[in-house]
């Protein structure tokens, strides 16, 4: 049986590197449509609590895995050797920035080396992490081919992004189209056969290169979008301007325009990290992204703005900053989902707390925080309740979550910094309320 047989046959295995916020929806859309499925993952407890049928990330539910478990086609692994019976691999591994802002991509090229130990002859690998245009032929390639195997004639390669969207109930893994783009015309052929067994649309481009850059376009243009409304966001609030008001008004225009909002800053594995990708690498080609580089300037800004509003209300109110107690809304990057990646709200706390205050966070969907790469706050959330927001000089509403909208949580706050336009207070309240 070919390849292509297989695929058509659903008598393809599919092994899925990492069942994280990618990995783990994809492994369960391809079950659903038929595919045997092995996710690989180092994390034993993830593994241990899939192979139980139980989600670890709330906006999937354990009935998914639960039934994709007693289809008797998906399971979880620690062990890279089942790579060897999938004849077709999807990378879906992190890639973060280093400390100075450059390209890791030391997650996509130690899964390469595993896939690498077991490549074998007909086999398909796709890349799905979010990564610089050349990824795929200029770092992955060479990896794949040390072993002697070459594409196309022995193994097939290609790039098809990931486009997630957590918490979004109108879109996903299904019905978001994918874009799919080989290093060669029969690896994109391949990948292109593979994903129409589980999605409902699939884009074919020229090229792995193509694919790539899609992707990054599409955060970049998101990136830069929400840094422009970020300045008009301080720009129009010195004018005394509701830039919520604004947007709203120019979004009746039928045409020619896209609402974006102003927040805390960016969160999330794409938009705070990826158009950096691309600027480093511009730069070989003495190509200088300055809209990236401005907008990675304002966006990264947006956290100390909002502190700066939380002190001057505090001010305004007879209070100083050192030695207030603030409570933060939310640690997820976007509302209802249970995500902290690249969360604003940490570096918004670890800012209070430089400045002197007594910094407490309340979110239901972390009652404890956990420890990130550049944070560990050893804290447990307040309750979300009326009574524990009142017990606190400044609320600052970071996260935009449906529990923090009900404006009776905030009968007894002093202070409320909203960032997210979130709260509608009754008329009457005494809460002073300053939009950020």
């Amino acid at each position: 049986m070919t390849l292509l047989e297989r695929i058509q046959s659903k008598d393809c295995k599919v092994g899925i590197i990492g069942q994280g916020y990618v990995g783990l929806p994809l492994a369960l859309v391809f079950v659903e449509a038929g595919f045997p499925v092995i996710g690989l993952d180092l994390d034993t407890v993830k593994v241990a609590a899939l192979n139980r049928g139980e989600s670890y990330i709330k906006h999937i539910g354990s009935e998914r895995v639960s039934d994709a478990l007693k289809t008797g086609r998906f399971r979880a692994s620690t062990d890279f050797d089942e790579l060897s019976t999938c004849e077709a691999v999807l990378i879906c591994v992190p890639t973060p920035l280093g400390h100075h802002r450059e390209p890791d991509l030391s997650f996509v090229l130690d899964s390469s080396r595993e896939v690498a130990k077991r490549l074998s002859k007909g086999q398909l690998v796709v890349l799905e992490s979010t990564t610089y245009p050349g990824t795929t032929d200029e770092d992955v390639l060479p990896v794949l081919e040390a072993t002697g195997l070459k594409t196309p004639d022995d193994f097939l390669l290609a790039f098809s992004p990931e486009r997630e969207d957590p918490g979004n109930p109108k879109f996903h893994t299904k019905i978001i189209p994918k874009v799919v783009g080989g290093v060669n015309a029969p690896s994109t052929e391949a990948a292109v056969a593979l994903y129409q067994g589980a999605i409902d649309k699939v884009v074919a481009v020229s090229s792995a290169r193509v694919a790539e850059s899609s992707k990054l376009l599409e955060n970049i243009f998101r990136s830069i979008n929400i840094a422009l409304v970020n300045e008009l966001k301080m720009t129009f609030d010195r004018m005394g301007i509701d830039i919520w008001e604004v947007i709203d008004a120019a979004r009746t225009k039928p045409f020619g325009f896209t609402p974006f909002y102003p927040g805390p800053g960016l969160g999330g594995h794409c938009i705070p990290l990826d158009p950096f990708y691309l600027s480093w690498k511009a730069a070989e080609y003495g190509i200088w992204t300055r809209f990236i580089e401005l907008a990675g300037e304002i966006n990264t800004h947006m956290p100390h703005y909002v502190v700066d509003k939380t002190v001057k209300a505090l001010n305004e109110a007879g209070r100083s900053i050192r030695g207030a107690k603030v409570l933060v809304l939310g640690l997820s990057y976007k509302e209802n989902i249970d995500d902290d990646r690249e969360s604003p709200s940490y570096e918004i706390i670890e800012l209070l707390r430089e400045a002197g205050a007594e910094v407490a966070y309340c979110d239901p969907f972390f009652l404890t925080a956990r420890p990130g790469r550049k944070h560990n706050l050893q804290l447990a959330s307040v309750p979300c309740t009326a009574e524990s927001f009142g017990q606190h000089d400044a609320v600052v509403l970071s996260t935009g979550h449906a529990q923090f909208r009900d404006p009776a949580l905030y009968a007894k706050v002093g202070v409320l910094v909203d960032s997210r336009n979130a709260v509608k207070l009754p008329a009457g309240s005494t809460t002073r309320l300053v939009r950020a």
